[in-house]
């Protein structure tokens, strides 16, 4: 007998009496307990387990009870980690493991919202990734972990350093669990073909009975330990009164199992044992494989989170000091050496560096940044080292706001996922009466007991909810994850079936079609003037005119001065006052509006008037070319069936020439930003479903009122905050992807809800009427599964338009 210390309180025991904990890296720990292993994972959360090697060889003694592993979930230091609050309320991502079909996710998020103090619980079938929303004052983050093991799943928080080496200790499970499975089946299908021949040609009584005890000796490890996943499944199944798909194979796999311990015990009938071990093999096999392939499909999102330092240098006082990234606030100067990712945002202070930025903008090309620039969280030092200051905290960084946008999309279910799941909640309740009815049917239609059992098993087998559970969220996941890859952010998944439903595109001009770097082209002076007057006033506004003129003004080194009184006019420019003088700087009609009249103007440019008092003494035309990639995109946008609108705040003219250049036939011009909002909504009210693609706050309203809006991710906080879609790289060509994206991910979520019930409306009579044995319907029951996940993965093929 083989004695073996327990990993935390150090008693020795029978190595065959401790349970296995194989969720750890650097290998298997061993404990007498869930006391003992509660704690050891709570030390270890903590960064306290520096603590063993301190005890040495101390025995300790066990916790008494399991409110160790419980009692973390609402310590300080792990909410810090963990939790984010926002608006008094409290949120968690948690991993819950037992998850295998769409009535798992039924029953979790039907459980934890009868919950009082939840306000939102939803889960990503997928990945088994949880969004939990509480109040703090009313449940504790324990009390909701004990509702998840009280039906019979085990919940933890996500941690992406942590999630690869739980995926691949479950992997390991299922992969020990299925060997056991084959090796049983390609035994018992020898012993099932000298059974066959035997029942043809003619078999001696001993020799039956002990091949069927060999089945038997085969058929009860597969049925309990291959198998135990669906007992288990089956019964909290039973004991929260809902019928899930684990009760539909337990049930089928051991009536099969019951019937043939009868016959091979009476000797009366025939034994049914390779059936039960092909069940329970095929099915399992089936969920193996559909468990590697969603995986990958998860990959890439979680690739977000990889990686990330957990702890940065920062520099105080000439000291250098090693803090957690949590601990890092605004204004403080960080140091990073090369091949070092950034996880928060601020402004290079001094020398240069180059970084690759892929991860955020899908360009491979890297980019210098020098003293004075942006720094993005996400991006990676190439070379030197160098400082930066801090602008923000690592919750409100570029890469933190992406990855929790990220997590909320794949957790806010599209309607026909609603739907799905709505029917596969009452599909595994139907197939169970169909099956008794079945029995029923048979039994008293003339046929024998035996016959219409197998009939019935078939009919409970080939029945597949998992197939129309999976239509929906693994093509979500597929379809958010590549076009997260192109650089284009869903805020949530539901966006993907809506925006694939629309049929016009609005979109804003400058900044959006044009790059939104006007240039100086021409310019009249009518009277001398103080630069520097100009090159203040415009230096207040954000407008992307405005701020042409105060680039070009900066170039010519003039000093600023200080104004008063300074308003920002809206779609119009801005006015100031000087001393005793008033500046107005901007379009015609903001001198119009001041009672201020000029003769002269520049046709088909965009205008800028600098006024002083009420006489103008500047006009300056500007140009602002449209992107490389908007005719070929605009182009590819009308391909598929969608109209193209052009709305800007510019004139007539100017409009007229960009609308030729990209290829849009419908525009409209001088609006502000009302008019705009204006034109969205009418055609809302005609039937149209609209996208709208905006940067600049006067693009706000209309956005808000659209049934999809985009914004480029350069565009302002305000229009980004009420957009639906962000293009993070900033690329036109981008928004062309995120409409084949949708419109190929809507499809393939139709074709497999299509695929999932002409299976089951095909199959399940066949079975019904008895032309399918056990073994079929397991068989059919898996390939339709991984045809349905298989069927998602094409969306990963999706071919792009060759560039010209």
């Amino acid at each position: 007998m083989q004695k073996r210390r327990c990993d935390h309180c150090h008693l020795e025991f029978d190595e065959r009496v401790l349970f296995q904990d194989k969720s750890f890296e650097e290998g298997t720990k061993y404990f007498c307990c869930k006391g003992c292993q509660g704690v050891y994972h709570l030390l270890r959360s903590e960064g306290l387990d520096d603590f063993y090697q301190k005890m040495g060889d101390t025995e300790l003694e066990p916790p008494k009870d399991d409110l160790g592993d419980i009692s973390r979930f609402d310590l300080e230091g792990f909410n810090k980690k963990y939790i984010k609050s926002k608006d008094g309320f409290d949120e968690i991502y948690l991993i819950i493991e037992g998850i295998h079909c769409s009535a798992c996710v039924w029953l979790n998020e039907k459980v934890l919202h009868q919950k009082e103090g939840i306000v939102e619980a939803s889960i990503n079938q997928t990945n088994n990734k949880a969004k939990i929303v509480w109040d703090p004052d009313t449940i504790k983050l324990s009390e909701i972990i004990l509702t998840i093991r009280s039906i019979g799943y085990n919940a933890y928080p996500y941690d992406p350093s942590m999630q690869e080496v739980q995926a691949n200790s479950i992997r390991r499970d299922y992969y020990a669990r299925l060997l056991v499975g084959v090796f049983t089946t390609m035994n018992i299908m020898w012993i099932a073909i000298a059974q066959y021949a035997g029942y043809f040609t003619g078999m001696k009584t001993e020799v039956k009975n002990i091949l069927n005890f060999a089945e038997f000796v085969l058929a009860t490890p597969t049925l309990f330990y291959t198998g135990w996943v669906y007992f288990k499944g089956a019964y909290y199944g039973i004991k929260n009164h809902y019928v899930n798909m684990d009760i539909l194979v337990a049930t089928g796999a051991s009536s099969a199992y019951i019937y043939s311990l009868y016959a091979m015990f009476t000797q009366k009938g025939e034994v049914y044992f390779d059936s039960v071990t092909m069940i329970v093999t095929f099915v399992f096999a089936g969920k193996y494989l559909e468990v590697l392939s969603k995986k990958k499909a998860v990959d890439r999102l979680d690739g977000f989170n990889s990686s990330v330092p957990t702890e940065v240098l920062i520099i105080k006082n000439d000291e250098k000091i090693l803090l957690g990234v949590e601990e890092v606030k605004s204004g403080d100067i960080i140091e990073v050496k090369a091949g070092e990712k950034i996880v928060i945002d601020g402004i290079m202070m001094q020398g240069g560096s180059s970084f690759d930025t892929s991860s955020l903008t899908g360009e491979s090309t890297p980019v210098y940044l020098k003293e004075g620039d942006k720094i993005l969280s996400g991006y990676i030092a190439l070379d030197t080292v160098f400082r930066y200051q801090a602008i923000c905290d690592v919750n409100s960084s570029v890469l933190s706001k992406i990855t929790s946008l990220l997590e909320d999309s794949m957790n806010k279910k599209p309607k026909i996922e609603k739907l799905a799941n709505l029917v596969s909640g009452y599909f595994s309740t139907i197939i169970l009466l169909f099956s008794v009815g079945t029995l029923l049917f048979w039994y008293f239609g003339g046929a024998s007991f035996e016959h219409s059992l197998i009939v019935a098993i078939s009919v409970i087998v080939i029945a597949c909810p998992c197939a129309l559970g999976l239509a929906t969220p693994v093509s979500t996941l597929v379809g958010l994850g590549l076009a997260a890859k192109k650089g284009i952010l869903f805020k949530e998944s539901s966006f993907l079936e809506t925006m694939a439903k629309c049929d016009v595109l609005m979109l804003d001009k400058t900044g959006t079609i044009t790059s939104g770097q006007p240039k100086i082209v021409k310019k009249i002076y009518l009277k001398e003037f103080d630069a520097s007057l100009l090159y203040a006033l415009s230096s207040h506004s954000t407008h992307p005119i405005s701020k042409a003129i105060a680039e070009y003004f900066e170039e010519e080194k003039v000093n600023t001065k200080t104004l008063e009184e300074i308003k920002s006019i809206e779609a119009k420019g801005i006015k100031a006052r000087h001393d005793t003088h008033m500046l107005y700087g901007g379009s015609r009609s903001l001198l119009e509006e001041n009672g201020i009249t000029c003769q002269q103007e520049f046709h088909n440019y965009s205008e800028y008037y600098f006024a002083i008092d009420d006489e103008v003494v500047a006009i300056f035309a500007l140009e602002d070319v449209p992107r490389i990639d908007a005719k070929e995109s605009i182009e590819g946008i009308k391909k598929l069936g969608i109209d193209v609108v052009m709305l800007t705040g510019d004139n007539k003219e100017v409009a007229q020439k960009v609308s030729n250049l990209v290829g849009i036939d419908t525009f409209h011009a001088s609006l502000l930003p009302q008019d705009k909002a204006k034109i969205v909504e009418e055609a809302r009210n005609e039937g149209k479903r609209v996208v709208m693609t905006g940067d600049g706050i006067n693009d706000a309203l209309a956005l808000s009122k659209s049934e999809i809006a985009i914004t480029l991710g350069s565009g302002a906080d305000i229009a980004l905050n009420v957009s639906d879609v962000v293009l993070i790289n900033n690329s036109f060509d981008s928004l062309y992807s995120a409409f084949l994206i949708s419109k190929k991910t809507y499809r393939t979520i139709q074709e497999n809800l299509l695929l999932s019930f002409l299976y089951n409306s095909i199959t399940i009579p066949l079975a019904m009427a008895g032309h399918v044995i056990p073994l079929f319907a397991a068989l059919s029951m898996s390939l339709s599964s991984l045809i349905v996940v298989g069927n998602s993965m094409r969306i990963n093929l999706l071919k792009w338009p060759k560039k010209k």
